[in-house]
């Protein structure tokens, strides 16, 4: 029996639900709650009684 010498590689999806993208979407969410907290904390009150 002949054994294929090249193995198909997978490409990773441009779109989806993938860890790559989900590691990506939570690192810039807790940026930007660190964000909000600091600028609350700076103001003296919360954003949303503008």
């Amino acid at each position: 029996m002949i054994e294929p010498t090249l193995i198909p590689q997978r490409k990773k999806p441009r779109f989806g639900f993938h860890s790559h993208t989900e590691n990506l979407n939570g690192r810039f969410a807790m940026i930007g709650f660190i964000a909000l907290v600091i600028l609350e904390v700076k103001l003296g009150h919360g954003i949303l009684i503008w």
